[in-house]
């Protein structure tokens, strides 16, 4: 059987992407820095091993932040909209897509809140998810 292809873009459609469905973990992160840099509530992100997301379009366009060899935010270079980040953990290196970026829904949804001790004050979680003040692993 083979696995459901989903398709993001930047904000400007510079850039496009597919990605496997097969996001091993997902969340809605709620810290001050997902909440900058998205000038939203919150971040809802997917985990991904790399070699599952494939740029379509638009590579020569890339913007990465940070450091190519360790941690780094990959962006469009003309509207600056993230498309994925990298992680490392459990001795290897992971991409986190966030969700808003997919133009298809994923099969896993958010299945927690994260840094809840941290959310906008003027927003108010309304679902059953369960809450976390920090990581969920920790």
């Amino acid at each position: 059987m083979s696995t459901r292809t989903l398709r993001g873009r930047c904000a400007c459609k510079t850039v496009g992407y597919e990605v496997g469905d097969e996001f091993v973990v997902a969340y809605n992160c709620h810290c001050s820095n997902c909440r900058a840099m998205t000038g939203s509530a919150f971040l809802p992100w997917g985990e991904i091993e790399p070699e599952k997301l494939r740029v379509t379009k638009g590579e020569d366009s890339l913007l990465v932040d940070g450091d190519t060899e360790g941690a780094h935010a990959v962006r469009c270079g003309a509207c600056c909209s993230l498309l994925f980040w990298t992680v490392c953990h459990h001795d290897r290196t992971w991409f986190r897509v966030p969700y808003g970026a997919l133009t298809d829904d994923p099969t896993l949804k958010p299945t927690a809140h994260m840094f809840v001790g941290s959310k906008a004050s003027w927003y108010e979680i309304l679902d059953d998810l369960p809450q976390h003040d920090a990581y969920p692993w920790c």
